[in-house]
């Protein structure tokens, strides 16, 4: 394939067509289904009456109810989201739709907790009761109640585990599983909105919706986070053909399988995998393809991080690998200039390694920043100077640390911005790929946009989980 081509192709794949303008419509749209369905069960009208007496029974009710109608469609927007529905995926990337996923969560969890509090107050001032006495009532007589409040104690336990400052005091693994009560909470939730919810008892147009919306997101999950990655694990199997180290703390992992050939995968992208090698199989890790995939091979690289990327050095020939993916969008589709430079820094060089592999570019349109603590910690450097020998890459290395929180770049480089024009006289006129740790690929990507670089040209995916 001719650079123009590849170029005509990929600019096309890069639009993202008319899905991502589909999905978010459709997202929009089911929540105005939501607030047409309370508007037409005389929501607004006994909304209305807070406006004369906030007190009112009706008025703390109606409110109560519109909070938790769409915080619960929220609720399966937000596990549409992570569902790994592969026209979701392709059409946002992951890293954007972890953002809304965390956007939405968050909106929806405050709408389930002012559900809870408005609902209460409604109901304590219909029987004109006290509020403790009224929740314990609720909890304790009402049907599903008691499935309710244990689903909101596993949401309010994601949730907490979400914030900034407690994940980052847990370890990737705990706060993974963790994070699986998110569906717990969303299923205990379901039979009290099923069994006493108006909305869900006495309209048969909403009954419809529910039962579609709660069964959408249902088989999303088994088919997309289930079913699909058992299919290609079953299909593929993937074993393990060797262990090489590359780096302090890396290693590469060699994967052999059938019918390679056959997977929809392509540089830069990342799997999710499982190695069934003993404790912690169940948790997937998200590691990328360290080189482009061959009919026959597959390689990942993983730096020692934590207990599951740390038994990856143990691994023996011929375990067996299960596997969630391909996802990411850090891949040739994005590209659509015939020069390309790529940052890298630390285990961040995995994915640009295999696009280097893969990308069709002519010698000297092709240029790697490499950026590392130390000499010893940069990866395949010899694999890198034989890209530069054989297909014209220019390689910059870039050992030591960096110059602040707010640099890409190591100390002693001067400004980030003048450090890439002088690398990159013409960056302005290049797709620039960025991969790295979060923080770095901020700064980097900064540097870059104020270097005239526009944003539709520069690419940066975050492999979040």
């Amino acid at each position: 394939m001719t650079v123009d081509a590849a170029r005509a192709r990929s600019g096309a794949a890069a639009r993202g067509g008319w899905w991502p303008d589909v999905i978010g419509c459709a997202a929009a749209f089911s929540v105005l289904v939501v607030v047409a369905l309370w508007v037409r069960d005389r929501g607004l009208q006994d909304l209305a009456q807070l406006a004369d007496d906030l007190g009112s029974a009706d008025g703390l009710t109606s409110a109560g109810r519109l909070t938790g109608l769409v915080a619960a469609d929220l609720l399966l927007v937000q596990v549409l989201l992570m569902a790994r529905v592969p026209a979701i995926e392709r059409s946002f990337g992951q890293d954007r739709l972890a953002r809304w996923h965390r956007i939405v969560g968050f909106t929806s969890f405050d709408l389930m907790l002012a559900h809870v509090v408005l609902i209460t107050l409604g109901y304590a001032a219909t029987d004109h009761s006290g509020l403790i006495h009224e929740f314990l009532d609720m909890v304790l007589n009402y049907p599903g109640m008691l499935l309710a409040l244990a689903g909101t104690v596993a949401l309010v336990m994601v949730v907490v585990t979400s914030l900034r400052a407690a994940r980052r005091r847990l370890r990737y693994e705990s706060w993974h599983l963790l994070h699986l009560y998110a569906y717990l909470g969303v299923g205990l939730a379901i039979p009290h909105e099923l069994w006493t919810g108006t909305e869900f008892t006495a309209d048969p147009a909403a009954t419809a919706y529910w039962w579609t919306a709660y069964g959408l997101a249902a088989g999303s999950v088994l088919v997309y986070r289930f079913g699909l990655p058992l299919w290609r694990s079953a299909r593929y199997r993937l074993v393990v053909d060797a262990v090489v180290p590359e780096a302090p703390g890396v290693v590469s992992v060699y994967l052999r399988g059938r019918r390679l050939d056959r997977m929809p995968v392509r540089a830069g992208q990342f799997f999710g995998w499982r190695f069934l090698s003993g404790p912690g199989w169940t948790r997937a890790n998200p590691y990328s393809l360290s080189a482009a995939p061959r009919p026959d091979l597959l390689r990942i690289t993983i730096k020692e991080l934590g207990d599951g990327s740390g038994r990856a050095r143990w691994l023996r020939r011929g375990t067996r690998v299960l596997i969630e993916g391909p996802y990411g969008q850090l891949t040739g589709a994005a590209r659509s200039r015939p020069k390309v430079t790529m940052l890298a820094s630390g285990i961040g060089i995995t994915p640009l390694r295999a696009l280097l592999e893969e990308l069709p570019y002519r010698p000297g349109d092709a240029t790697l920043l490499y950026r590392a603590r130390t000499p010893a910690d940069f990866a395949f450097r010899a694999e890198l100077d034989a890209l530069a020998a054989h297909r014209g890459v220019r390689v910059v290395y870039l050992p030591g640390p960096r110059a602040g929180d707010d640099a890409w770049a190591p100390a002693g480089h001067g400004p980030d911005d003048a450090l890439l024009h002088r690398i990159v006289p013409d960056l302005a006129n290049h797709d620039v790929y960025v991969c790295g740790p979060d923080g770095w690929m901020a700064a980097a990507a900064r540097a870059a946009r104020q270097v005239g670089v526009p944003a539709e040209h520069l690419h940066v995916e975050s492999f979040s989980w």
